[in-house]
């Protein structure tokens, strides 16, 4: 009787149930949980993805489990739904929008170039996937934007053009981005010299207040005039930075780069995480386009350090090409990563402001090429 009693309570564990796929999407959980907290690799999106990712693979947890006659769902089910309507990435642009100040890009508008230049990346991996013949055109898109590590525009272009590779696109996206640390540097100093890494800038000129809150106006216009199907992530994000820029909107500037971004993005990563299931998440399609995002972000930080270099022969005014590598979509965190490689060969060399202009232009830029994509194959 109380062997049978100890089976039964066994068979009712997830220890009882745990598999090989199941045990190695455990430890991918807390590889990334360790990234997060160790090597401080963007831990604000780590932790919750990493912890996410840990609670949906512990078997009979149900979690993320649909609705059905026997239970009313998951708690990660209704976050993930967040995400499948559509409203949590533009929420993130939103915050993402009042934490930004865009007077570097309006300061040097040639930066716009060198964020143009990185979103290479995003038609690199378009067209490895597409050849691949693995992937529909579609697909192919939405993988397309794992090479620009813009996690919420991977997401929202997932959720249009092909739903069915959201978690895994979403999941490589920012696990482009946690890798960034490892991945820019060594690509900056294989296509930099150290004298073009010591290159100092002259100060950025000062923006008016007008011109900052002419810009989010103006731009939004501009874009969505030509590509509405951008309209949600480019206005929420020029709606955030008109909110900080105003001058007269003070509190939602400040819950929308506060409190409204951290909820959002603890509800993003968990869902996110949640999402990567072993069933779904291991398989040769995933490896693939991890693959792929690795390689085209490289290719697209490579891709604005050179246009950099090209630039500064038909300037006076040097660029340090470092700050090219900033136009890929990840902000802050490409542009710190400019600023301590220009340390590293100077320390009084302050680069973090020009590297802002090309970081915020990455930005726009993707959600530019995100509106063509879906006006081509949505």
């Amino acid at each position: 009787m109380i062997l049978e009693v100890f089976r039964d309570f066994f068979l009712s564990t997830g220890l009882c149930h745990l598999d090989l796929k199941s045990c190695v999407m455990i430890v991918v959980a807390l590889i990334f949980i360790y990234l997060a907290i160790r090597k401080k690799f963007e831990p604000m999106l780590l932790v919750p993805i990493g912890f996410g990712m840990l609670l949906s693979n512990i078997p009979l947890t149900g979690i993320f489990d649909a609705p059905s006659a026997e239970s009313a769902g998951g708690l990660f089910y209704y976050f993930y739904h967040l995400d499948e309507l559509g409203i949590l990435p533009p929420l993130i642009f939103m915050g993402i929008g009042a934490m930004t100040d865009f007077s570097p890009l309006l300061a040097n508008p040639k930066s716009l170039l060198l964020g143009a230049a990185a979103q290479v990346g995003i038609f690199i991996t378009f067209m490895g996937a597409s050849l691949s013949g693995f992937f529909t055109a579609q697909q192919a898109s939405t993988i397309g934007f794992v090479g620009g590590a813009d996690g919420p525009t991977s997401i929202l272009v997932a959720l249009m053009l092909s739903p069915e590779l959201l978690g895994t696109v979403a999941v490589a996206a920012y696990f482009c981005m946690a890798l960034m640390p490892i991945i820019q540097p060594p690509i900056m100093r294989l296509l930099t010299t150290k004298k073009e890494r010591s290159i100092r800038m002259d100060p950025p000129r000062q923006v008016s207040r007008n011109e900052k809150i002419l810009f989010p106006i103006v731009s939004a216009f501009i874009v969505i005039i030509f590509l509405p199907s951008a309209a949600p992530l480019i206005g929420m994000l020029m709606l955030g930075n008109l909110l900080r820029e105003s001058g007269v909107t003070g509190r939602l500037s400040e819950t929308a780069q506060n409190a409204l971004i951290n909820i959002v993005t603890i509800l993003l990563g968990l869902s996110v995480g949640a999402s990567a299931r072993a069933d779904l998440f291991l398989r040769k399609e995933t490896l693939f386009i991890l693959v792929l995002g690795v390689i085209a972000f490289a290719v697209g930080t490579a891709g604005g350090i050179v246009i950099a270099k090209i630039m500064n022969f038909f300037s006076k005014k040097q660029i340090n090409p470092l700050i090219g590598a900033a136009g890929v979509s990840a902000v802050p965190m490409a542009a710190r990563i400019a600023h301590r490689e220009g340390q590293r060969e100077d320390p009084t060399n302050y680069l973090l402001m020009h590297a802002m202009g090309p970081n915020v232009a990455g930005v726009i830029s993707s959600v530019v090429v995100a509106g063509v994509f879906l006006n081509l194959f949505g």
